[in-house]
């Protein structure tokens, strides 16, 4: 059996040492700091025995090859297994001086181990012990040529998409005409060269160094999501792209959930500070029609100062479609309802410190189609094996401000990707949940109405339940604190106002 391989200086010094059997520091230090002494001068021998060991060795320069072993090991075998050492060590080593064996020190001691296994000698030559070492996979080579061939396709795309649409824009400007691209049941508000500008940034964004794939995509078809898999680890990694976005998008309550804290902290928090916060449920029919909608709202105080904590607060609702208020029931409810100020029933209390207080509520339950904020019309109708899909959104309460709109439309599973014809936007595939995620950053007055087409295999009752999530800075309902002022001396206080509205549920069935 091998005991131990190590290379040592000629006084009996350790530089690198592999053991083979569970050996202590200190005895392999003192079989090696004993072997020059053992050695006799005279004598050609390339071994020398103690009462418990053999120590079969080979001079290299000013170092030795050394290998330790039972006395009743196969000198024979022990032998060619220590030429085959000393030839591992050349390869690593430019140099057979004491410096470049520490600094290859690991690189030998991995060599080591592909030649001895558990104190027995491997059938391997120097050739395998190379390649086995390196760690060469033949399967990552494929691995990493389809994923850059499948990047290239992909920026290729890209690049002719955002070609054809500035050349569709300057004909459409050289004739006079809206640029083309919006089709669906209206024309959309969106400025002809807003695709172009996001497809080019996406470009930009995709070719700078060590940045991840982007999630967005391309308008159109795209082929980074039609390539073909070679191999197993091909599919996992098409799979990975079809799915970019999977650990971004969770469901709709959620990220309204996460966008608020994105969106909402104020940069500066007066002593006074107050968060209005308003959250919509509603549920529409497919052809129409509003089956109801609830929408809750609260005026939350924060005092962070005692010197402000005896305060009223005036509101200004200027609310038209019959909101139902409700005040806490420490508030002065005849104060608020003769002159829109909450005030504590006793003047002499104060508010709580360093908590947050709800002081007013109001609801708002409605089944009338003009309160709908954003309507969004989908129509599915059969071509064939396949459905050609066109929604179209709209934004009735034009002074509203919806960020991060997500309108998800489930898809049939199984049947592959969408092909995407026209869109205002972007869009996410989702092949694990099998969604479609139509993205627009911002709807408002400006960007009130746009529409997205696409066609997939499939029934029309496959694209039901569509959902909705935004966050907004304003209010539904328009219901604002416009001042603070404290109850002695009617002096005005400074305070700071945090406005969110957000989605609970927003389906249509």
């Amino acid at each position: 059996v091998l005991l131990a391989a190590a290379v040592c200086t000629k006084a009996g010094k350790a530089i690198v040492s592999r053991q083979f059997v569970e050996m202590t520091r200190t005895r392999i230090e003192g079989l090696l700091a004993a072997f020059p002494k053992l050695m006799n001068t005279g004598k050609q021998h390339t071994f020398v025995e103690t009462e418990s060991v053999r120590y079969v060795y080979q001079p290299m320069e000013k170092l030795y090859m050394v290998l330790i072993t039972t006395k009743n090991s196969n000198i024979l075998e022990d032998l060619e297994t220590l030429r085959l050492f000393s030839r591992v060590i050349p390869e690593y080593c430019r140099a057979l001086e004491e410096n470049e064996i520490s600094e290859h020190c690991f690189d030998l001691i991995f060599a080591f181990d592909e030649i001895v296994a558990l104190g027995y000698r491997e059938n391997v030559n120097l050739a395998q012990i190379r390649t086995f070492t390196e760690m060469d996979s033949h399967e990552e080579k494929v691995f990493r040529a389809v994923r850059e061939t499948q990047e290239r396709e992909a920026k290729a795309e890209m690049r002719r998409k955002a070609k054809e649409l500035q050349q569709a824009r300057r004909d459409a400007e050289r004739h006079g005409k809206k640029a083309p691209g919006f089709g669906g049941f209206g024309s959309s508000a969106v400025p002809g060269g807003t695709m172009t500008a996001m497809i080019t940034e996406t470009i930009i964004e995709t070719e700078k160094p060590k940045v991840a794939p982007a999630p967005a995509r391309p308008s159109g078809p795209s082929k980074a999501l039609k390539l073909g898999a070679k191999g197993k680890e091909v599919d996992n990694f098409v799979d990975k792209l079809k799915s970019e976005g999977e650990n971004i998008m969770t469901s709709v309550g959620k990220r309204s959930a996460e966008a608020a804290k994105i969106l909402a902290p104020p940069i500066n928090m007066e002593s006074v500070h107050m968060k209005i916060e308003e959250k919509i449920s509603l549920t529409c029919g497919r052809d129409g029609g509003l089956q109801n909608m609830e929408l809750h709202g609260m005026i939350m105080l924060h005092i962070s100062d005692e010197k402000f904590a005896r305060i009223r607060l005036h509101v200004e609702n200027e609310d038209k479609r019959g909101v139902q208020l409700q005040t806490h029931p420490n508030v002065d409810k005849k104060l608020f309802t003769t002159e829109s100020q909450i005030g504590l029933k006793n003047p002499e209390k104060s508010f709580p410190i360093n908590s947050d207080v709800g002081v007013l509520k109001w609801r708002l339950q409605t089944t009338e189609e003009s309160f709908i904020p954003l309507t969004i019309n989908c129509w599915p109708s059969e071509s064939g094996n396949s459905c050609d899909v066109n929604i179209e959104y709209e934004l009735q309460e034009e002074s509203l401000e919806l960020n991060d709109v997500i309108i998800t439309i489930p898809l049939p599973s199984g049947v592959g990707a969408p092909v995407i014809g026209e869109i205002d936007g972007e869009y996410r595939h989702d092949s694990r949940r099998n969604l479609l995620e139509w993205c627009l950053p911002v709807i408002d007055a400006k960007n009130k109405s746009g529409s997205l087409e696409f066609s997939i295999a499939g029934q029309p009752n496959d694209f039901f339940p569509v959902q909705v999530s935004f966050i907004s800075k304003k209010n539904y309902c328009n219901i604002q604190v416009t001042k603070v002022t404290q109850v002695d001396g009617n002096s005005p206080v400074r305070f700071s106002t945090e406005t969110t509205f957000l989605v609970d549920k927003y389906e249509i069935l």
